[in-house]
């Protein structure tokens, strides 16, 4: 399937998310919505059934764009060592943990690469419940996620992930200047929720200030993903 003019211009806002068992289901899947998207994530659970070759294999023979949703978290060393790894496959976003400790090694680790350093805030799957259960601190969760997103930019991110909701007090921040905003927990009009908790439309999440949009099974699951694909695309703006 070699790259074309169509996949290069193609709205590369919505990001549509692999999380698939393995890679071969991953990349029948991009064939199947072949020029409609340019963008695709793949995630921690992919990680041991062949999602890096994936990566590879859709980024170099097929032009696609690669957000690589590990959400990595640890000692600054072992970050910066990790990050510095993957940054050789020449992918173009990473996830790691919004912790400005976290955030600067992975910085580090990306030095001299085109690889962009994105912030995991407060998971889309989580509500003030969940927090409370995990011993976070308590404030409105929306308050948590804005202030996370400030210190992530403050330490050097790229760009932060956050659910829909918080897309706009995150674009206010002065610190959000020329900084990516990713937004998970998108469902098109009518779509299950899954398990995401803090959900909008695609088209609302755009106009609140997310740069890209990601979605996943309202997509795959569909009896025809290149038309529910085409279909997110038609709500932006």
């Amino acid at each position: 399937m070699p790259t074309t003019a169509t996949e290069r211009t193609a709205d590369d806002r919505l990001i549509v998310a692999l999380d698939l068992p393995n890679a071969l289901e991953g990349l029948q899947l991009a064939e199947a919505l072949g020029d409609v998207v340019s963008f695709y994530k793949i995630g921690l659970g992919m990680l041991t059934t062949g999602g890096l070759a994936l990566a590879g294999e859709l980024k170099q023979e097929h032009g696609k764009r690669i957000f690589l949703d590990m959400k990595l978290f640890d000692i600054g060393a072992t970050v910066e060592n990790a990050v510095r790894g993957l940054a050789q496959f020449n992918l173009d976003f990473l996830t790691v943990h919004g912790d400005p400790h976290v955030v600067r090694a992975a910085c580090e680790g990306a030095a001299g690469k085109d690889l962009k350093i994105l912030a995991v805030t407060i998971l889309t799957s989580l509500d003030r419940a969940d927090l409370d259960a995990g011993l976070m601190k308590s404030g409105d969760i929306r308050d948590l996620v804005t202030e996370r997103a400030a210190r992530a930019f403050e330490a050097g991110a790229d760009g932060v992930i956050a659910s829909p909701q918080e897309a706009a007090l995150i674009r206010a921040l002065p610190q959000a200047r020329d900084r990516l905003i990713v937004t998970p927990g998108v469902r098109p009009a009518g779509a299950a929720l899954g398990d995401q908790k803090r959900v909008a439309t695609p088209g609302q999440a755009i106009a609140d200030g997310a740069d890209h949009i990601v979605v996943g099974r309202p997509i795959w699951q569909a009896r025809s993903p290149a038309e529910a694909a085409r279909s997110v695309l038609n709500e932006l703006p």
